[in-house]
């Protein structure tokens, strides 16, 4: 089971392949919204914004995100790190139900761009 070291750890490395995006993949990830990633087998919230095209997390919490992010992912650990590693393709976890993701219909699909 990933730490929550390790799911800061994939946060970061994806916030940083962001950033490196071109694009669309960098256009869809200009978006400018709040996001959390709620961390089932651990209970725990990362929560942050999504601006400049980087995921910045302000804050980790105990449970299931007490605010109502405008992007919401919930996924384990271990799926999170093996997302951002390329190891678990996104389609597959998203459609089989191993990952949720939440938002509104147009930010869905400025976000297929980054998946």
């Amino acid at each position: 089971m990933a730490t929550i070291e390790e799911c800061r750890s994939a946060l970061d490395k994806l916030s940083d392949t962001m950033q490196r995006a071109q694009g669309d993949v960098r256009e869809a990830a200009a978006l400018d919204r709040s996001v959390s990633c709620h961390i089932t087998d651990l209970d725990v919230t990362f929560a942050g914004r999504l601006t400049g095209g980087r995921i910045r997390v302000d804050d980790t919490l105990e449970g299931p995100p007490p605010e109502r992010a405008q992007i919401r992912l919930a996924m384990s650990g271990d799926d999170l790190v093996a997302l951002v590693d390329g190891e678990l393709h996104f389609a597959r976890a998203w459609g089989s139900g191993r990952v949720k993701l939440e938002a509104s219909l147009v930010d869905l699909f400025r976000l297929r761009k980054l998946l």
